[in-house]
């Protein structure tokens, strides 16, 4: 299949790499985006020689969020199916990223630089994250609205949790393995060779045992409660969409997407507000 958004490549035997191709755009998620990310992932799942998949982003970062800036029409060209109505937004990026729980391949995220809000939820999805110790993951969202995909307790833990929910502040690549989020942190000129190296070892174990493996994992954070919390905060997320904070940030909105966000973020000194720039949500 021809793709417009997104690089594969086999870097290794029996290795599957999806690279986010929008670089311009510190690779933020439209919907056409997040379908050939999709489809490349159950493509590489369905083939036979592939044993491990990695999911990483071209130029500054992996992603900086969901396309704020997107097509209006863009939203109503869902990337996964899921029900209409109130909340489809949340619905579709949840259970999209949650599908990546059910193939049966190991999916690694390879993390530089920033991954914010729908680039967080991605790497959420994948069943290994592996990140630059000087990256940034944050959800700057929750300064005017509630997250789509509430994975944050379940990684993080709740007085982590708590703090990140309640601030929006990012963690570090440090951070991120020290609460849970990411398994290793190396330095960012390392990042792309011990992603590689992972990779390669999930590789030499018989493909069948690993994805029985990978189940038994899934499962047990099913029986736990994970998904079903994760589907149910779908719903808090549009019950935060007629908030007065979400309305006021939606007024700003009209003024301009980047002075909203920096309106936003001014009083934390971050993100838009910082040297780096994030172009995301």
């Amino acid at each position: 299949m021809d793709y417009s958004l997104i690089l594969t490549d086999d870097p290794a035997p029996h290795v599957r790499r999806v690279t986010l191709n929008r670089p311009e755009k510190r690779n933020a998620m439209n919907a056409t985006l997040r379908k050939e990310i999709l489809d490349a992932l159950g493509r590489a799942d369905d083939d036979p020689d592939v044993r491990v998949m990695i999911v990483r982003g071209a130029g500054p970062c992996f992603s900086a969020g969901y396309d704020l800036n997107a097509d209006p029409s863009d939203a109503t060209r869902p990337a996964y199916h899921s029900s209409g109505g109130l909340g489809a937004f949340p619905r579709e990026v949840t259970e999209g990223w949650m599908s990546l729980w059910d193939m049966a391949t190991p999916i690694i995220a390879q993390v530089h630089s920033y991954c914010l809000a729908g680039g967080s939820e991605l790497a959420t999805g994948c069943d290994l994250v592996y990140v630059a110790e000087d990256a940034r993951i944050g959800y700057p969202a929750v300064r005017f609205g509630t997250p789509d995909m509430q994975y944050q307790a379940w990684l993080l833990g709740m007085r982590a949790a708590m703090e990140f929910m309640l601030t929006g502040d990012a963690l570090t690549g440090i951070e991120a393995v020290e609460k849970g989020f990411a398994n290793r942190a190396y330095p960012a000129e390392q990042l792309e060779a011990r992603v590689l190296e992972h990779a390669r070892r999930i590789a030499t174990i018989p493909p069948d045992v690993v994805q029985v493996n990978k189940r038994t994992v899934r499962r047990a954070m099913d029986v736990m409660g994970m998904r079903t919390a994760i589907r149910s905060g779908t719903e808090l997320c549009t019950v935060a969409m007629y908030t007065e904070g979400f309305a006021a940030f939606m007024a700003d909105r009209e003024a301009g997407l980047t002075a909203a966000l920096s309106k936003r973020d001014a009083p934390f000194g971050d993100y838009r507000t910082s040297h780096a720039d994030p172009a995301g949500a």
